[in-house]
């Protein structure tokens, strides 16, 4: 929808895709449960959404696994369409000529377990036909690695030429490389951490209250409220908080600086340039996205680490067997190079770290895509 639209009408009370709303590109399988948790319980089926682009070869050498960062999905190439309310995240990667030609590549990008875009999460519908909402369990990166491999079986596909991933998506790459090092020949890492840190927890930490402290959340069962009457604010807050980790005060100054908005004055209730521009991105962001999906995933994140009974993070990355580039991005504040540093240093197949100059912090890792293509082909090519 258009922000004109999005001015004049309230926002549903979560922005998931619900069945019945146009399916786009999007594909399925069906995971019969019991579906185990690492965190305990289990989820009765599993429905996975996914993508793909090109065709898989005839000795199923050719496939490459995408994963989504927090507020991502499997749209990561094409336009805006019916059932795909924006672009593709990561288009410039997808194409001729590009590092992931569908001529070439077969590329496979899944929607993550616990999100609101096709795949089971807080606002699908459990067995009583009522959104999960609070019923729904905990998730690991584990458990959505997990279903992704119930996707490449059902693909028919015994090893992926490579698995990508930035930010989250890179936590389930790597996760990928060490729980199945047989099935990744090459592993791309960029601008992710082995182990989620104090400081990245802390700054999820105001997001999560954000959303919980919203009265419209109602302790995660807001599914069926009218428009309007989903923990909107709280979710827009969350975006405001995310997005200032996600690009760095040198490309915010240079960009904003003092400016007021256009026609606002601050002493006269108006806002800065930089204020109404974090409006814009949490009011884009509740349209498409579920405040339910943003926690799960979120918690999901905080417990991100590789190491967790494997004796370690160096033990378990000394166990991955795939060729890997890791790469960061030098102005990134919210997983800084360090620890790209860390995964380079102990993952056998990898050499020094590669650094993606990038005046944009964290979100460098889906704007600099002449960078990122570089560096894809390198990896699959073998240049």
């Amino acid at each position: 929808m258009g922000g004109t639209r999005h001015r004049l009408l309230a926002p549903p009370a979560s922005g998931a895709w619900r069945i019945g709303d146009p399916v786009g590109r999007r594909q399925w399988i069906s995971i019969p449960g019991p579906f185990p948790l690492e965190a305990g319980g289990v989820l009765p089926s599993v429905q996975l959404a996914y993508e793909t682009w090109g065709q898989l070869a005839p000795d199923r050498s050719n496939a490459v696994l995408v994963l989504h960062a927090l507020t991502g999905d499997s749209h990561v190439a094409g336009g805006v369409a019916p059932g795909h309310p924006t672009p593709g995240w990561w288009d410039g990667l997808i194409g001729p000529g590009r590092a992931l030609d569908p001529e070439r590549w077969f590329v496979v990008a899944p929607n993550v377990l616990g999100g609101c875009q096709g795949s089971t999460g807080p606002s699908s519908p459990a067995g009583d036909g009522r959104a999960w909402g609070s019923r729904f369990p905990v998730l690991t990166v584990r458990d959505s690695v997990a279903a992704e491999a119930v996707l490449a079986d059902r693909l028919g596909i015994d090893r992926w030429a490579g698995v990508i991933g930035g930010s989250m998506g890179g936590m389930r790459a790597l996760e990928w490389a060490v729980s199945e090092p047989d099935r990744v020949d090459g592993l791309f890492l960029l601008a992710s951490p082995a182990a989620s840190s104090a400081d990245q927890i802390a700054w999820c930490a105001p997001q999560l209250a954000a959303i919980e402290g919203d009265p419209y959340w109602r302790d995660g069962d807001y599914h069926h409220a009218p428009p309007g009457r989903g923990p909107h604010t709280g979710l827009g807050t969350a975006r405001r908080i995310a997005h200032l980790s996600y690009r760095s005060a040198a490309e915010l100054g240079t960009r904003f600086g003092r400016q007021h908005q256009v026609g606002e004055h601050p002493w006269r209730g108006g806002r800065y340039a930089v204020e109404s521009y974090l409006d814009h991105q949490a009011q884009k962001l509740i349209w498409r996205f579920d405040a339910g999906s943003y926690v799960t995933l979120t918690r999901m994140m905080n417990a991100h680490d590789v190491g967790r009974d494997r004796g370690g993070v160096a033990a378990a990355l000394r166990g991955v067997r795939a060729r890997t580039i890791v790469a960061g991005v030098d102005s990134d504040r919210l997983y800084p190079l360090a620890q790209q540093a860390e995964l380079a240093a102990g993952i056998p197949g990898s050499d020094e770290v590669r650094v993606i100059n990038s005046p944009y912090g964290h979100d460098g890792f889906l704007i600099e895509t002449a960078q990122v293509n570089a560096l894809l082909k390198e990896l699959l090519e073998g240049d």
